[in-house]
């Protein structure tokens, strides 16, 4: 009967399989021979050149600082979103007054999870259009607006936060934890409801307080979770086209101004297209692809902690 069910299951498995290597493991095998190649993209003839792609790569001053731009935001991006979501999801499960009923959350929570939420369903393009009318260079922006209201600025010589160097990237930051948090609000509630009630109350009996009740008891059981949003984040650190595509100025694909915005993607996107260098793009693309799963790596060996049951 054991021996039954090998061809039972490699039956379901075959044709997903078969798809996933054509539609997923081939692409990057094709990319990989191509970023050997001199391949302009727009006709098929090409010539091997090695590894050449890569050493210019490296030696590739814009290059290099696209890769800054993404380490900062692979450093920033996780640390504030997941610390942003841990906060709200605490305050929202176990923030409320003790009563004799137990612990409970602040009063509509229920309400805030929605709002907090909304920002995850809005499309990229949204994003673009809400975001240029809050960022506009003029008294006319809403942020701007504000701070000229409370006399915090000129209403003469308003802040340029898209055309600033110094700006530029922390506003695009600002935007994708604006939409981020909200979703792992809720992941991380979820995770916390999951977790008796009556853990939080021996922790609130014998003595500790919020801030102790979160780092010694919420933290460690929500460590899984923290642990799977990490990954997420770091993957979505590594893209960032839209964006800087849509609302960042300069040639092709934006990273302006002067580059100050620059990330990998962007750059690859204007050599494979705009400048006809494709076999170069797809040595950016091989790199870009092993950065993601090097950092993946180290994220899940760097937060791995004995699972703690409860």
């Amino acid at each position: 009967m054991r021996h039954r069910k090998y061809p039972f299951i490699v039956g379901f498995l075959f044709v997903p399989v078969v798809l996933y290597t054509v539609l997923m493991v081939w692409p990057y095998i094709q990319t990989f021979g191509y970023s050997l190649t001199d391949w302009s993209g727009e006709s098929q003839t090409m010539h091997f050149v090695g590894l050449k792609n890569y050493t210019t790569l490296f030696g590739d001053t814009v290059f290099r600082e696209a890769l800054l731009h993404n380490v900062l935001l692979l450093v920033f991006l996780p640390v504030i979103t997941i610390l942003l979501a841990l906060f709200f999801a605490f305050m929202l499960n176990v923030g409320g007054r003790g009563t004799t009923g137990g612990v409970q959350g602040v009063r509509g929570s229920g309400f805030y999870r929605v709002v907090f939420f909304f920002p995850q369903v809005l499309s990229v393009a949204i994003l673009a259009v809400l975001f240029e009318a809050v960022y506009r260079s003029d008294s006319g922006g809403l942020l701007n607006g504000i701070l000229v209201k409370i006399g915090l600025e000129n209403p003469q010589n308003p802040i340029e936060w898209l055309n600033d160097p110094g700006t530029v990237l922390w506003c695009l930051l600002a935007i994708v934890v604006w939409q981020g948090v909200g979703f792992y609000l809720v992941l991380f509630s979820a995770a916390m409801q999951s977790i008796p009630r009556e853990v939080f109350e021996a922790a609130l009996l014998d003595g500790a307080g919020r801030g102790q009740t979160f780092f010694r008891v919420t933290m460690p059981l929500l460590w899984d979770s923290v642990q799977t949003a990490w990954v997420y984040l770091a993957i979505a650190a590594m893209d960032f086209f839209a964006l800087v595509s849509t609302l960042t100025p300069g040639t092709a694909y934006g990273g302006g101004p002067d580059y100050h915005s620059e990330v990998l993607s962007t750059y690859l996107m204007r050599n494979f297209l705009f400048y006809g260098k494709s076999g170069y793009a797809c040595a950016m693309g091989v790199v870009i692809l092993l950065i993601t799963l090097v950092v993946s790596v180290f994220a899940l060996r760097v937060t791995r902690r004995e699972r703690i049951e409860f």
